[in-house]
């Protein structure tokens, strides 16, 4: 994955100007910060954000992508560049194997049974033993991708409500909801999904992949890159209920990162600078890798995963999506 610059997270409502080969981020508080062009893969805006098109220019230039989350979390959209990694080839078999029912669904259920295996891993692995054993016979039994998402649904309620026996009453999910979340725990998840996706898509988008033809969900879903969707599902149980627990049992996370009002909640501003670093240090973390046998940050498995995608599209070997070892 490429390291020459790194990701910057805007936490705060700020200007993005041009300065010569150089962004000048302008905030309400505090000097203005100049960023070298070279510096930035990509940019996370977590507030408000004003750019004119000599910035757009310049990004455009050096390829860099700027994604935007809205208050609650979820990903609002992106100003991706023109130019990308896509090639002719790979999108070629990338659309065959997803034309493929065989080949799709056995994909489709690949990512559902990670997926699952990662939230078992992270929440509670005797207690979901169970629904494991369930999902695993429906995800033999499933025919469409429909079927799949349903059983998928399933074992996640049974995950969620297992979940909610870890978490103090106050951060207790009851049920999944979103757009807008109804309670803190639900704007948390909502919040560290929609940086998960937005890290995904900028880890596709280095690859020769489509983000738009996926395998589990809708191929060129409205307003969504479905493929990112489908990547997203294996890694947002490292990211979102891991760090959940993490920050709940620690005593980290507390009401006043949050702001409630009649059936909807977000996450303050202390909260979201909170829940942004929390989760760019996780991105930071090393691990051994089992197959390459080198140390790789956790940032750098999403792009892991996507070249194994590719090599699944252009080489036919059997994609296995990422699955917690440690």
């Amino acid at each position: 994955m490429p390291t020459a610059a790194r990701t910057y997270w805007l936490t705060t409502p700020c200007r993005i100007r041009r300065k010569d080969q150089s962004l000048r981020i302008e905030r309400t508080e505090g000097s203005p910060v100049h960023i070298p062009i070279t510096d930035v893969r990509d940019i996370v805006a977590c507030e408000a954000v004003d750019i004119n098109t000599a910035v757009i220019s310049l990004l455009n230039q050096h390829r860099i992508n700027v994604h935007f989350l809205s208050h609650y979390g979820d990903y609002a959209g992106s100003l991706l560049t023109s130019e990308t990694s896509v090639s002719g080839q790979t999108v070629t078999a990338q659309v065959k194997l997803a034309d493929d029912p065989a080949t799709s669904l056995r994909i489709a259920r690949a990512i559902v049974g990670s997926a699952a295996a990662n939230i078992r891993r992270v929440v509670d692995r005797k207690l979901l033993a169970r629904p494991m054993t369930v999902l695993e016979a429906s995800i033999a039994e499933a025919t469409t991708r429909e079927e799949l998402m349903g059983a998928e649904g399933t074992f996640r309620r049974s995950a969620w409500a297992v979940l909610d026996t870890r978490l103090p009453e106050w951060l207790q999910l009851g049920g999944r909801s979103r757009r807008p979340p109804l309670n803190s725990g639900n704007a948390f998840i909502s919040y560290v999904n929609g940086i998960v996706y937005a890290r995904v898509l900028s880890a596709v988008r280095l690859t020769p992949l489509h983000s738009g033809i996926a395998f589990l969900h809708s191929t060129m879903e409205r307003q969504r890159h479905s493929l990112v969707l489908d990547l997203a599902e294996v890694f947002k149980p490292l990211f979102a209920e891991r760090l959940l627990l993490r920050l709940a049992g620690r005593g980290q996370l507390k009401p006043t990162h949050f702001d409630m009002d009649v059936n909807q909640a977000m996450l303050s501003e202390t909260g979201r600078k909170l829940v942004v670093q929390t989760v760019r240090d996780e991105l930071a973390v090393t691990i051994q890798h089992r197959a390459l046998g080198r140390n790789v940050a956790y940032d750098e498995l999403l792009y892991l995963e996507a070249l194994q995608l590719t090599r699944t599209c252009l080489e036919g070997k059997p994609y296995k999506p990422f699955r917690i070892w440690w």
